[in-house]
């Protein structure tokens, strides 16, 4: 049985544009199919469909795509990368790219330091404050 499951994003007329923009980004990274209607690509390996389904429909917040950092040096390029061109940074590590679709560029050590009860107020406190997250200011909090 094929259990595959991945997301489809929806595009007025970007999706190939979209497909390109998100390659050139992360690492092993490709477009695998491209019929103008309908582009398929890998983002680490990982598999999305973009659509080209017109104007019906709208990229919102409902959806976030989760990106996971080791480092600043990662969140500072998948934050920068996403934000260029006319992305817009939001809070909490979240932000829109230039088609509208929504990321969160999260550390990886966020879901230690919330389970240190000792300082849990503390590092929500320091992170509500963020935009881009500074994995410093967080060990810091």
């Amino acid at each position: 049985m094929n259990n595959n499951i991945y997301p489809c994003l929806w595009f007025d007329g970007q999706a190939g544009e979209a497909a390109k923009f998100y390659c050139s980004i992360f690492p092993n990274s490709k477009i695998t199919a491209d019929n103008q209607m309908v582009v398929t690509f890998e983002l680490d390996g990982k598999k999305i469909m973009a659509l080209n389904g017109g104007p019906q429909f709208t990229i919102n917040e409902a959806v976030s795509l989760v990106v996971e950092c080791d480092t600043q040096e990662e969140i500072d390029h998948y934050w920068d990368s996403l934000t260029a061109e006319g992305g817009q940074e939001s809070n909490c590590g979240w932000l829109k790219d230039k088609f509208g679709v929504s990321w969160q560029i999260v550390p990886t050590i966020l879901p230690l330091l919330l389970n240190d009860p000792d300082r849990t107020q503390r590092v929500m406190q320091a992170f509500i404050n963020m935009k881009k997250f500074d994995i410093k200011g967080l060990e810091n909090a």
